[in-house]
């Protein structure tokens, strides 16, 4: 099987063969100046560049060239995303799982992990207690078991969390990370109202995919890496694809990552919305000892800068696994998606005493949202709760059109400041208000269309007056 981007076979559009090739060319050409510095000046057109291009980035060790790759992922994060960062928080429904993924504690075999599912009443309580803290947008996980966790379940949670107003609280944007599956099910999530579908490939290595996924229906390699073509043939828009870093060596899987991404760009016209990066970490019955191919620091740093180069307009994700020190680096080199806040298993908002026993890995930034808020506030990021787009109909390529031709700006910059002046009314400590109001003052004068901006102002004197849930 050759490779071929336009495939619909798994094999075909992330070809091994094509990914041995690239790291290869990449080994050869790691001192070739000329041939970088006119990857680095197609970079600068902030359009992208190839599989191929981004791993003779990444195989470079010119302290001098990673300085400018670095420099450009900046410039490119600022220019599509500005300094907004938009928070989320995953809520974990189920760890009942039939897999058997070596990396994971919800694996069949693991006994010390106690099972849990939540009921819709205890979803309901979860919801509450993050609309307490100021979420607006979750993330759902579950483990993948057929008869603890049907599609039925998800959909009912779904409904129930979409369904909770609690004072000034409300979900408006759930995404979804779930095990493949079909189209018909890909449909019935759309018509449930989700906002992205998400699925980590772990490893796009099919041989180590497969002795890591030695048991379950997540073994099948193809039925797994397929499943974002069938979730945009269900009429989902948006989809997040990721790599667990560490499990394979770091170059082929993001070769892998930007493979995936080309091909969703030739097949549907539209790349990932989302791609995140977490890494291997400990967790209930996993020694990260076990695997040989962890990150550094530096490196995932650099991995981080050259996804934002290659898919300059993908919204990108790091997790609560990172600590605070890591995702600072990382927040001016591309990411621009942030959990706060955040428990990781199942049941663990609510719980009085932290209980991580059945948790899915251990967090290592352990803040509270309105700690992570003030913080980003401190470094002049602006933390979104925004869930306009998804709300308005921007999903797809209705987004990516206003990303790409710069004018998201007008919708996203005043939509950021009023979900921020929400959190603030609401939810925020005196503290952390006083430096968001100075902010939002600031940033608001930022906005390039003058009608946008004023209209904008009058929406923020009315957030201050009561008011609640305007947007562009």
């Amino acid at each position: 099987m050759g490779y071929n981007p336009a495939s619909m076979a798994a094999e075909e559009f992330i070809n091994d063969e094509e990914i041995l090739e690239s790291l290869d060319y990449a080994r050869k050409n790691k001192d070739n100046l000329e041939l970088i510095n006119d990857i680095l000046e197609k970079a600068k057109l902030a359009k992208g560049i190839s599989h191929k291009e981004a791993a003779v980035l990444l195989e470079c060790d010119d302290k001098t060239i990673n300085d400018k790759i670095k420099q450009l992922a900046i410039e490119i994060k600022e220019k599509f995303y500005g300094r907004r960062i938009v928070m989320f928080a995953p809520l974990y429904l189920s760890n009942y799982c039939v897999n058997g993924c070596t990396y994971c504690p919800y694996h069949y075999k693991n006994k010390h992990i106690p099972r849990k599912k939540l009921t819709q009443e205890e979803i309901k309580n979860e919801v509450i207690a993050l609309q307490d803290m100021g979420h607006k947008r979750l993330a759902i996980e579950s483990g993948e078991d057929p008869v603890n966790n049907p599609i039925e379940y998800i959909l009912e949670s779904i409904q129930t969390i979409y369904g909770i107003k609690h004072k000034n609280g409300a979900i408006r944007r759930v995404n979804v990370n779930i095990a493949a599956t079909t189209v018909e099910n890909y449909k019935k999530l759309k018509d449930a109202g989700i906002g992205t579908y998400i699925l980590f490939q772990e490893t796009y290595n099919k041989k180590a995919y497969e002795q890591l996924h030695p048991t379950g229906p997540k073994h099948d390699y193809a039925y797994h890496t397929e499943a974002m073509d069938r979730a945009m043939e269900g009429g989902i828009d948006d989809v997040g694809i990721g790599v667990l870093f560490g499990l394979e060596m770091y170059r082929y899987e993001l070769v892998g990552i930007l493979m995936h991404a080309e091909h969703l760009e030739a097949v549907h016209g539209v790349g990932p919305h989302t791609i995140s990066v977490p890494r291997i970490c400990p967790a209930d019955d996993i020694d990260t000892k076990e695997f040989s191919n962890a990150v550094p620091d530096d490196i995932f740093e650099k991995i981080v800068a050259i996804i934002r180069i290659a898919v300059p307009y993908t919204g990108m994700i790091i997790s609560t696994r990172e600590s605070q020190k890591t995702r600072q680096k990382v927040l001016e080199l591309g990411i621009s998606q942030i959990s706060g806040g955040s428990r990781t298993s199942v049941g663990g908002y609510v719980e009085p005493v932290r209980d991580d026993s059945s948790a899915q890995f251990d967090v290592s930034d352990t803040r509270t949202l309105d700690e992570v808020v003030k913080w980003l506030m401190e470094l002049k990021y602006i933390p979104s709760f925004c869930t306009a787009c998804y709300r308005e109909g921007r999903t797809g390529d209705r987004f990516m059109s206003l990303l790409k031709s710069g004018q998201i700006v007008n919708c996203c910059q005043p939509n950021a400041l009023m979900t921020l002046k929400e959190y603030l009314e609401d939810y925020a400590a005196k503290d952390t208000k006083k430096i968001g109001e100075k902010l939002i003052a600031e940033e608001i004068l930022k906005v390039p269309n003058e009608n946008v901006r004023n209209k904008a102002m009058e929406y923020l004197k009315e957030l201050g007056d009561g008011k609640r849930d305007f947007r562009f």
